[in-house]
């Protein structure tokens, strides 16, 4: 017999078994990060024998998305695999039609297959479901090169920018946080072009962690003692993962985002030996010059047929389709 629930605080997450994933955005201490940034957690629990899977949500006049903000490069369920954790998504699926008339789901992978396990539990619950792209995400596979090899296949402009530029500034990658070259890096970002942090609080608190658990690469570039360009990335389960980055637009013309770059791109291809790095979500142009590969994001939406207010946007899918 599966028993479902819900709860607004995302404690109950830490007692998952088999459930979270291994990028950072799956864990636990993630969620707890979201929540204490003012997002009200549901947090909708299916257990069963042994078996527990959960969605982390928030919910807001009927309408359920995911508990997550623009710091999070995916968001999926938090289910064992297999035939169990599929029953228990849908035993979920279905007690959100009491909670809500719409459920969106966003950004959901597609090359772990939870973009189409969602969709098949919604659908199973009764739910009318429509996936579509919302996001790109670009990546590179290593495939076991190192670092020269992998930058020998750069764009000719690249190499020969970093030829020209690399001994106009100085790099450190630390794996450690440091309060002060973090504080570089709040005082390069607020000077960039970037748009205000959204969480401030909690990209720190998220390095800080990270620091201490050994995964935190944290890059500064300086020219003559003046801190120009910062980055922050973290390396988890053999996959590197580009959080943020910018550099002071005064000192532009030193190219020091591109050598600050290929310092954490050395590390963690020589040093780390990661097998990917993720860039996370966006098509800038830009990515295009150091990754090589593309993965699209999906957005999820659920309507409940049985609800009113349901109605409305379910004639516009529907129109929609007519018209494709």
């Amino acid at each position: 017999m599966i028993e479902a629930r819900y709860h607004d605080s995302v404690n109950v997450l830490q007692a998952l078994k088999g459930a979270q994933g291994s990028a950072p955005f799956d864990r636990a201490e993630w969620y707890a990060l979201l929540a204490e940034t003012g997002l009200t957690p549901l947090i909708a629990v299916a257990s069963e024998a042994d078996s527990t899977a959960a969605l982390a949500l928030t919910e807001a006049d009927g309408r359920i998305t995911p508990l997550r903000n623009w710091y999070s490069f995916t968001w999926r369920e938090l289910a064992p695999p297999g035939a169990a954790g599929d029953r228990l998504l849908a035993e979920i699926a279905r007690q959100l039609r009491v909670r809500g008339w719409r459920v969106t789901l966003e950004p959901v992978p597609g090359e772990d297959g939870s973009a189409e396990r969602l969709a098949r539990a919604f659908r199973a619950a009764g739910w009318q479901v429509v996936v579509e792209p919302c996001d790109t995400n670009h990546i590179l596979p290593v495939n076991g090169r190192s670092f020269a090899e992998y930058w020998d296949s750069r764009p000719g402009p690249l190499r020969t920018t970093l030829k020209r530029k690399a001994k106009k500034v100085e790099t450190e990658v630390l794996t450690r946080f440091d309060p002060a070259v973090w504080a570089d890096y709040e005082a390069i970002y607020a000077a960039s072009w970037k748009p205000a942090e959204d969480q401030p609080a909690m990209l720190r608190a998220f390095a800080e962690a990270e620091g201490a658990a050994g995964r935190l690469r944290l890059g500064i570039a300086r020219a003559e003692g003046l801190a120009v360009a910062a980055q922050c990335w973290t390396v988890e389960s053999g996959i590197a993962y580009i959080h943020k980055l910018a550099h002071l637009e005064s000192h532009k013309h030193l190219s020091a985002g591109t050598t600050l770059s290929a310092a954490l791109f050395e590390q963690v291809i020589d040093r780390d030996k990661v097998a990917l790095v993720d860039f996370g979500t966006g098509d800038q142009s830009y990515k295009a010059d150091w990754m090589e590969a593309v993965r699209v994001r999906y957005r999820i939406d659920c309507l409940d047929p049985a609800r009113p207010r349901s109605w409305l946007p379910l004639a516009k899918w529907m129109w929609r389709r007519l018209s494709a």
